[in-house]
């Protein structure tokens, strides 16, 4: 579907007004983005979703493109972030609904499934496994010495780390999105590195087919609105991540789910190839794509949507 014909909701929860695509009929799917994203990660898998038989809801998370995007570090804790799905649920009408989640949505989704365990059906995850291995002293960069780390970047320029990303919304968009994929090449350590756009390869001269001149532009305006402090502050709360949601510890997902990453996906290095299959008590399958880095669903459409229809028809 062409992106003038989606329709979109503001949709209020928790406080706050998310701007969602609200399209399709039947039991409810919510497909939660990361960073540095919206709703607009997901353009590929919207419509066989409805034709499927889904009511599919997919918003620009707090902090992102035309949401409400408060301006406090606090207003981003783990437990408010879970509450703002849970809400866009309620707010619908729905007391039950499956999750489809990615990067820092799956974060945050993993615990939306175990902190509202009994509205949660299924959960697609994809690329950051579930966990509860944050540890606070990554967002320093003193634990890092002399390798650059971006979460460090973040939490320790507050500000600055906007800033940096602000000067040039195209560049940092099309070069944080090429970075992170399969066409990124061989990944080695940045050192010496003040910045994350420094500790980045620079983008080629083209783009990737998986990206189209008119996405790059809906992902420019997007910010352009936005800004990057929201989806910043983000990070800026793994310190507190585990405190908050600490009787959480030792439990496991008890939803039907499945895992799909990209075998060249940057969270793989980082996790050490885990899935977490051990934090998980129906995990049916885990599919690792040949070739996508850590955008899968767009690097890999057909893939990644056959994987999912077929786990999902189960559900609805």
């Amino acid at each position: 579907m062409a992106l003038a014909d989606r329709h979109f909701e503001i949709i209020e929860t928790n406080g706050v007004k998310l701007r969602c695509v609200v399209e399709g009929d039947g039991p409810l799917i919510i497909l939660l983005h990361g960073w540095p994203q919206c709703w607009y990660l997901w353009r590929h898998q919207i419509d066989p979703l409805v034709s499927q038989g889904w009511k599919v809801c997919v918003p620009d998370q707090r902090g992102y493109g035309y949401s409400d995007c408060p301006p406090q570090i606090s207003d981003y804790r783990v437990r408010e972030l879970a509450a703002d799905v849970d809400g866009l649920a309620t707010a619908l009408g729905y007391d039950e609904y499956a999750l489809m989640i990615h990067d820092w949505g799956a974060l945050v989704g993993w615990n939306v499934a175990l902190l509202y365990s009994d509205r949660v059906r299924a959960v697609v995850g994809m690329s950051v496994p579930y966990g509860r291995n944050l540890d606070p002293a990554w967002c320093t960069q003193e634990f890092w010495g002399d390798n650059f780390f971006y979460w460090a970047f973040f939490c320790e320029n507050v500000g600055g780390a906007e800033a940096h990303f602000e000067a040039d919304v195209r560049t940092s968009l099309l070069t944080l999105h090429l970075s992170a994929s399969g066409d990124s090449g061989p990944r080695v350590s940045p050192t010496g590195k003040k910045t994350m756009l420094e500790a980045s390869p620079a983008p080629p001269a083209e783009l990737p087919a998986w990206m189209t001149p008119e996405d790059l532009d809906y992902y420019v305006a997007a910010y352009t609105n936005s800004g990057f402090r929201g989806g910043l502050n983000w990070y800026r709360n793994i310190p507190t991540f585990l405190e908050d949601t600490v009787e959480l510890e030792g439990r496991k997902i008890a939803q039907p789910a499945v895992f799909i990453t990209g075998s060249e996906d940057p969270v793989r290095q980082m996790t050490g190839g885990r899935t977490g299959e051990e934090h998980f008590e129906d995990l049916r399958s885990v599919h690792i794509i040949d070739g996508p880095g850590h955008w899968v669903q767009l690097e890999a459409i057909e893939e990644t949507n056959t994987i999912v229809l077929e786990f999902l028809s189960q559900f609805v």
